[in-house]
C-alpha cells in the first residue's frame, strides 16, 4: 500500500488536470451547539449541516507519481486551488463536506446516533450466544432499546471472514418476527442483508431502513428493490465475499480506494432514482482489510465526509482490537470499542454500530458534558 507523503506547504505543479484526484477531509472540528447550523454568513464552515464546525481541512492529491497531503486554513486552501487550476473540484468538495443532510428516519444530526446489533444467528463472531429462538433475539432487541439505541439492526445471516450463506427463505425466517416483534417502540429498524427478498420481506414487516454490507452489489435485484421502497439505505465497502475477503487483501491506498468505491456505489445508486439524500456509508471496518489497511482508514475517515452523505462506524468488538492490544475475546473488547467510536465521532461521524449500547451512551454523554463545560 503506497503511504501519504505529508507536505509542509504544497509545491507547484501538484495537480495536473486529468491526471491527479483531489480529496479533502476537515480538521479540528469544533462543537457548535445543536441548532446553530446554518448561520448567515457561516454555512461554509459546518459539517453536514450538524454541530461541527471546521476552519481547517486536509487536501490530499493522489496521482500515478504519488499520494501527497498538505493541510491549511480554508481561505488558503482556496487560493491554493485558484493558483493550481482546481478551484472547481476543490469547491465541490467544501458543497459535499458542508450542505445539510436529511433526517435519517426522524432523528436529526445534533449528536451521533447510536445503532444496536441484533444477529439473529447461530455464529456470530461478537459474543457466541446462540440468538435463532426469536424470543432470546427479541428480548435483545427490547434491552438495547431500553438501553438507548436510536435504531436497532437486525440480522439473519453472519458476515464474519470465513463464514458460509444461507438461503433467501431461512434467512427471512430468522429476522421476521424478530422484526414484527420490535416494532412500536419509537425505535426505526433496519435489516442487515444483501438479499432483495429478505429486504422486500423485513421492509413489510416494519423495517423502514436497509443496511447491505455489499453497497447493493450482492444481488441482481438490491438496486431496484431500494429503489422501489424509497427508504434510507447504508451502503458499505467490503473486498469480495465473507469467504475470500481476508485472503491477502490488496490497495494502492485504503482510505482512498474506500472513498472512490463508495463515490461509486453512490453514483449507482443516482443512476436508478434512489436519492443521495437517503444515503449512508460505512467503511467497513474488518471486511476485506488487514490491521494496517483498518487502522488508516479510522485515521482519516473524516475523508468520508467528502461523498456528501452522513457516515457510519461499525467497528465494534471487531478482531483487529484484539490484534492490537492483548488478544482479548470479543466480550472483552469494550475498551477498544470505545475508543474507535469516540475517535470517530472527534472526527464527525454521525452513526455508530455498536454492541454496547448503554456504554456507548454513556461515552457519548460524558464527552458532551465535557464540550458543554467549555
Amino acid at each position: 500500500m503506497r503511504e501519504i507523503e505529508i507536505l509542509a506547504a504544497p509545491r507547484r505543479g501538484l495537480f495536473v488536470p486529468g491526471e491527479t484526484r483531489v480529496y479533502l477531509r476537515p480538521l479540528d472540528l469544533e462543537h457548535d451547539g445543536a441548532g446553530r447550523a446554518y448561520v448567515a454568513g457561516e454555512a461554509d464552515r459546518l459539517l453536514g449541516g450538524g454541530p461541527h464546525r471546521f476552519q481547517r481541512a486536509e487536501v490530499i492529491l493522489r496521482s500515478i507519481d504519488g499520494i501527497v497531503a498538505f493541510s491549511g486554513q480554508i481561505d488558503n486552501l482556496r487560493d491554493w486551488a485558484l493558483d493550481a487550476g482546481c478551484q472547481d473540484l476543490f469547491d465541490a468538495a467544501i458543497f459535499n463536506l458542508t450542505h445539510r443532510h436529511a433526517m435519517l428516519a426522524g432523528k436529526y444530526w445534533e449528536r451521533p446516533l447510536v445503532m444496536g446489533i441484533v444477529n439473529v444467528t447461530a455464529d456470530s463472531f461478537s459474543d457466541g450466544v446462540d440468538r435463532l429462538d426469536p424470543a432470546v433475539a427479541v428480548s435483545h432487541a427490547h434491552a438495547l432499546i431500553a438501553a438507548g439505541a436510536d435504531f436497532i439492526d437486525i440480522g439473519g445471516e453472519s458476515t464474519r471472514p470465513g463464514s458460509a450463506g444461507i438461503s433467501r427463505a431461512e434467512e427471512i425466517a430468522r429476522v421476521v418476527p424478530v422484526i414484527e416483534q420490535s416494532i412500536g417502540f419509537g425505535v426505526p429498524i433496519s435489516i442487515d442483508t444483501s438479499k432483495a427478498a429478505v429486504m422486500e420481506a423485513a421492509l413489510s414487516a416494519g423495517a423502514s431502513i436497509i443496511n447491505d454490507v455489499t453497497a447493493l452489489t450482492g444481488d441482481p435485484e438490491s438496486l431496484g428493490a431500494a429503489a422501489r421502497a424509497k427508504v434510507p439505505v447504508m451502503l458499505m465497502h467490503m473486498r469480495e465475499g465473507p469467504r475470500t475477503m481476508q485472503d491477502d487483501p490488496q490497495y494502492d491506498c485504503a482510505p482512498l480506494d474506500v472513498f472512490d468505491y463508495l463515490a461509486g456505489r453512490i453514483a449507482a445508486c443516482e443512476r436508478v432514482g434512489i436519492a443521495t439524500s437517503s444515503l449512508i456509508v460505512d467503511p467497513g471496518i474488518g471486511f476485506g482489510k488487514n490491521d494496517l489497511h483498518n487502522a488508516s482508514i479510522l485515521a482519516r475517515i473524516g475523508l468520508l465526509h467528502g461523498l456528501g452523505v452522513p457516515v457510519m462506524l461499525g467497528a465494534s468488538r471487531k478482531s483487529f482490537i484484539a490484534r492490537l492490544s492483548f488478544d482479548e475475546a470479543p466480550n472483552d473488547r469494550l475498551g477498544g470499542s470505545l475508543a474507535l467510536a469516540l475517535g470517530a465521532v472527534e472526527q464527525g461521524v454521525q452513526i455508530l454500530r455498536v454492541h454496547d449500547v448503554a456504554e456507548t451512551h454513556q461515552a457519548l454523554t460524558l464527552r458532551q458534558a465535557v464540550l458543554d463545560a467549555r
